[in-house]
This record gives C-alpha cells, structure tokens and sequence, in this order.
C-alpha cells in the first residue's frame, strides 16, 4: 500500500512541476530553461512566508502572484522579441535561470532552509499511516490538469491560443491579438511554475539550486508527453511510477535517471513522442 502510495504521488509531484512549462512549451514552443529558477522562486516565496510567522497556506497565493508578475516582466522584456529566434530564446531563458540564482543566493545565502508544511499529519488510508500533505497533491494534480484542459480547449481564451500557435497571420487577420495571447500564456506558465516550487519544498527543502532536478525531468516529461495535459498527465503517472520502482528495488541514483533514461528511449523510437500524428 505505501509503494502504491508512493507511485501515485511521485506522479502528482511530477505533473505540478511540468504543468507550467508545458504551457509555455507545449503550447507556445518556446523552451524556457527558467523554469528551475521560477520553481526555486516559489520556494522562497514560502520559505519568507515561514520566516514572517504568517499562515503557511499563504504561501501558494504568494507564489503564484510572484510567478505571474515575473513571467509578465520576462514575457515583454526578453522573450517577446524572440519568438521566431527559438535558439535565442533558449539562451536567453538559461541565462535569465542563472541571474535568477545568483539573485537568490545574495538575497538568502546559499544554506539549505525549511519550509512549515501547510498540512501537518498522517491520514490513515488502507490501513496505512501517510503524509497528509504529499496525499493532497494527488486531487490537487487531477484537479488542476482538468482545470487547465479546460482552459485550453473549452475557452475562447483557448480556442485563440490554438489559432495563433497554428498560423499567427491568420489569426491577427481575424482580429486575435496575437502578442496579448503569448503574454498571458507565458505569465500563466511562470506563475504555475512558482507555484509548483511553493507546492513542492515542504517535502524536501529550499537552496538555491532546487529547480535544477526538477527542470531536467520536467523538460523530458514535456518533450515525450506531447501537447496535452492528460497527456502529460499519463506521462508524470508511467514514468513516476518506474522512477519508484527502480528506486526502491534498485537504487535511489538510478532511479533519479529513469525518466531521462525512458524518455530518450521513447523518443527513439517515437521522435514526437505521444504526440497525434
């Protein structure tokens, strides 16, 4: 029971973390390698909240604010201008990862800090004596892969977001604005990004670097998963499931490689992953 326990939320932690990039980059194309630093962001956002001696729940809305603004001042300042220079905006999001990091090391050191968990507690489930907390990020993940699903493909927000990704002047030629349309959906991604890493650091800890393993199995996830949230969901559930796996009747090292290890694998055999066509 625990194991299963185990697998079903390795997964949800896993489809938190990727859901924000997946916007950006499932939707929009563009791979933001800042997306480690948005996660350590979140974290901190919590840790203050910690440090001020305020609600612990606090630290989600907090978070995803702090997400929403950063991804808005990133979106217009420095990815706006390179939307048709994917490999610029490659560079441009690792470096901005990096001004991120360092910024935070000034700010808080490099010390590894503690987060107070908005949850405290076991739930007894079969049995079983489990994190309360790490239970509640399983509804949370459902809940939000059904919420963004629907945004994206029940919405008029949704429906224009589709037709500019699909062909940008056509779009512009109904009267879509198409560069308000990538300034939501990025600040969206960044904002859930940072939400993820509030989520997350009651379960580990904050240091500046946090994002980093996190960033490499959420790019691979998103890569082999396709373009859509059930999709991706599915994915996070398969692979977090082996990542368990191997690491508990393995090794814990070898476990930390098994998605990056399926992930090439997959798209091997598949180079557009689970994607339809």
């Amino acid at each position: 029971m625990v194991l299963l326990l185990d697998l079903l939320t390795t997964a949800a932690m896993l489809f938190i973390v990727t859901a924000g990039l997946m916007m950006i980059f499932g939707v929009m194309k563009i791979v933001n390698f800042a997306h480690g630093a948005l996660l350590t962001l979140g974290g901190y956002a919590s840790y203050v909240v910690t440090q001020l001696k305020l609600d612990p729940w606090l630290s989600w809305p907090l978070s995803l604010v702090v997400g929403v603004v950063a991804g808005m001042a990133v979106e217009w300042l420095i990815v706006k201008p390179l939307y048709k220079r994917p490999l610029d905006a490659i560079l441009a999001t690792w470096g901005l990862g990096i001004v991120i990091g360092q910024s935070i090391v000034m700010a808080f050191g490099r010390e590894v800090q503690f987060v107070d968990a908005p949850l405290a507690g076991t739930w007894s489930l079969g049995g079983v004596d489990y994190s309360a907390y790490r239970l509640l990020l399983v509804p949370i993940a459902i809940a939000l892969c059904l919420l963004l699903t629907a945004l994206l493909n029940g919405t008029r927000f949704g429906i224009r977001t589709r037709a500019v990704i699909m062909n940008e002047e056509l779009a512009s030629g109904l009267g879509i604005h198409a560069g308000r349309v990538r300034f939501i959906t990025f600040s969206l991604g960044a904002g859930l990004g940072t939400l993820a890493g509030a989520m997350i650091t009651p379960l580990s800890s904050v240091d500046p670097n946090m994002g980093l393993p996190w960033l490499v199995s959420a790019f691979m996830l998103v890569m082999v998963s396709g373009h859509s949230m059930p999709s991706l969901l599915l994915t996070c559930v398969v692979f977090g499931a082996c990542q368990v796996l191997v690491s508990t009747y393995a090794n814990p090292v070898l476990g930390g490689l098994t998605i990056a290890v399926l992930a090439a694998v997959t798209l091997r055999i598949r180079p557009k992953g689970f994607a339809r066509g």
